[in-house]
């Protein structure tokens, strides 16, 4: 699975370099999202059936199947407006599935330029304190990542 290319392509959708989408990219966008989200459904799957049945993790990554099947089963409605909204929700179904399947097959991601710490990368343990009700994010970081003075938690 390619789950770097699957997150990047949610970018076009949601997040910070969000464009205005309308007509047949916002269609051929929707009809990605649904590709990718119909092939991880699977992998999530078999990798959750590998756990105990009252294991946490494969009860959140299956409820989250669930959700992401009510989403893909949903429809735009009418007009432009509605069509870009359901297609940030299958995105954001799609992050969140990419989120699972990276922590049921063990795939590290760094917390600040959220790509994957391959076998053999330089990586450094990371922690941080928000400012807003102390939640915190701890994981690892890329070592150029550490350089770079960018912090975020996913």
């Amino acid at each position: 699975m390619d789950v770097e290319m699957m997150r990047e392509s949610t970018s076009r959708l949601i997040g910070p370099r969000t464009a205005s989408l309308e007509g047949e990219k916002l269609a051929w966008l929707t009809g990605q999202m649904r590709g990718h989200m119909q092939l991880l459904i699977p992998e999530i799957e078999r990798a959750a059936g590998k756990l105990p049945e009252d294991d946490v993790p494969r009860y959140c990554a299956l409820a989250c199947i669930g959700e992401a099947r009510a989403k893909l089963r949903a429809t735009a409605g009418a007009g432009p407006h509605r069509a870009a909204a359901h297609a940030r929700k299958l995105a954001r179904s799609l992050m969140a599935l990419c989120d699972h399947y990276e922590a049921l097959t063990g795939v590290a991601m760094c917390l600040v330029c959220d790509k994957p710490i391959r076998d053999g990368e330089d990586s450094v343990p990371y922690g941080q304190v928000s400012s807003s009700r102390g939640a915190a994010c701890a994981g690892r970081i890329h070592a150029q990542c550490s350089r770079t003075g960018r912090r975020r938690c996913r």
